[in-house]
């Protein structure tokens, strides 16, 4: 499996491991319920409910750099280009959780272009 491959991978468990945290750390009143999910989710409040919307982001983000990495593997572009950008998506998918969880809204909208950016330029590679 290509480098590539295991970034896609983790791409998408990130959205999971992200909410993961509001889950793990809820306590009390504000603990998670399994039985009514769309109810804890609509009382999150701070960090856990933007922690939700990274979450949902996150979700939204994979459909295009799935494609392409899928898409400049079958087209046989230069594999080490391709494996550096998805780990260049990676992290900055790891920055935008950061700056989403501190609440840093501009940094984010620039972190999250740049996450764009990196995934059209994989399609670039075609």
């Amino acid at each position: 499996m290509t480098i590539a491959n295991w970034c896609v991978m983790i791409a998408c468990l990130l959205p999971t491991a992200t909410v993961g945290l509001a889950k793990l750390t809820s306590r009390g009143a504000e603990a998670y319920n399994n039985k009514r999910p769309r109810e804890w989710v609509s009382g999150l409040t701070g960090w856990k409910a933007r922690a939700n919307a990274a979450q949902l982001n996150g979700f939204e983000a994979l459909p295009l750099f799935i494609a392409a990495v899928v898409l400049a593997q079958q087209a046989h572009a230069d594999q080490g280009s391709i494996d550096q950008l998805a780990m260049a998506f990676i992290v900055a998918r790891l920055v935008y959780i950061a700056m989403y969880l501190a609440n840093q809204h501009v940094l984010r909208t620039l972190v999250w272009i740049g996450g764009a950016a990196i995934s059209i330029a994989i399609l670039a590679l075609t």
